[in-house]
């Protein structure tokens, strides 16, 4: 016959206590006297007591989990900021359980529902703005929400995690601008967006910002925008590559876009970074690889940020919101260059 597994009560029993304060000792509470909560724990290992998980979660009135609602999951970009999720809740009491979002009807409805529900005790959004009305119902939820990389003015008084895009559109302008580059273009995402993200539109924003300052402007036939991935921007790159009169210097909105302006130079047979310099943004893992200079945006950092600020709301809600703002960084590699003399 198997071994009859171990009980709460066969722990209190031996321990001399109730079953009531051995459970209040399995769960951390402060009210049982320290050196009886030290017997219990004893007790525990000495009979190989393993709680069961359910019991547990019901007994805490809690389900310990934590829920992630993030946008186009397979993007390095969202992978990258769960590594810095998953890095404070592997040291936490807290499951991990992540909604992928690749459609506006999947976002209204986990962000209308999830934050409202017994489902989880504390929600992280990525990436995805809500609508006026989800913003409205999630800022009275029971259950706390932190926003990372949204910048809408709708979440602005909850707790979440931003970067500055504007900024690091400028960073990526002021470098080209010191190798001595004018002819620079942009390639970035659809203008037209249903989910309302704003990173693509705020990097041009900070690079045409900061060349206007310089007195140049970009012609309209080297800013290219579509559909977020490599294959488009290669074919957009090789519409401006092949140009009466060609740039020196490509930026794109992510790092993944810069890797496909790379492939369109290499088709037509120009050198990176001699004949085409290229940056890119994100600092993505595969921009180490192949040497590309890009803005890093803090992605591992931002999801570590963003789940500590959570597990704290869970703890204690704030009165104040905690808002963390991380800068970006430009990162010098080998794509980027001075321009040809003569060129342009």
């Amino acid at each position: 016959m198997p071994k009859k597994a171990v009980t709460i009560r066969d722990v209190a029993r031996q321990a001399g206590v109730s079953v009531a304060t051995a459970s209040r000792a399995l769960n951390g509470k402060d009210i049982v006297n320290p050196r009886t909560r030290d017997r219990i724990l004893t007790v525990m290992e000495e009979l190989g007591f393993r709680p069961s998980p359910a019991a547990r979660r019901l007994s805490l009135g809690r389900t310990l989990t934590v829920g992630v609602v993030v946008s186009f999951l397979t993007r390095p970009q969202a992978a990258e900021r769960l590594r810095g999720v998953d890095a404070v809740l592997t040291d936490s009491e807290f499951d991990l359980v992540i909604y992928n979002v690749e459609s506006v009807q999947k976002r209204d409805h986990y962000l209308g529902t999830l934050a409202q529900s017994q489902r989880t005790d504390g929600l992280l959004v990525m990436s995805l703005p809500p609508t006026a009305e989800a913003a409205a119902a999630i800022g009275s939820s029971p259950v706390p929400v932190v926003f990372i990389d949204v910048h809408t003015p709708s979440v602005a008084a909850m707790p979440r995690v931003i970067g500055d895009d504007v900024a690091g559109g400028a960073l990526a302008a002021r470098h080209l601008l010191d190798l001595g580059h004018t002819a620079i273009a942009f390639i970035g995402d659809a203008l037209e967006d249903p989910f309302g993200f704003t990173s693509s539109r705020d990097r041009e924003q900070g690079l045409t910002g900061t060349l206007a300052q310089a007195g140049l402007s970009i012609p309209a036939a080297w800013i290219g925008h579509g559909a977020h991935g490599r294959y488009e921007a290669r074919e957009l790159a090789h519409r401006m590559l092949t140009d009466e009169r060609r740039p020196t210097a490509i930026f794109t909105a992510s790092d993944t876009q810069a890797l496909g302006v790379i492939a369109a130079a290499r088709e037509l047979g120009l050198h990176v970074p001699d004949d085409l310099s290229v940056i890119g943004y994100d600092d993505i893992e595969a921009a180490d690889y192949v040497g590309l200079t890009t803005v890093r945006q803090q992605l591992f950092e931002s999801g570590r940020r963003g789940a500590e600020i959570l597990l704290s709301e869970i703890k204690v809600r704030s009165e104040q919101a905690p808002a963390a703002r991380l800068a970006p960084e430009l990162v010098v590699r080998a794509t980027t260059a001075p321009p040809k003399e003569g060129r342009g």
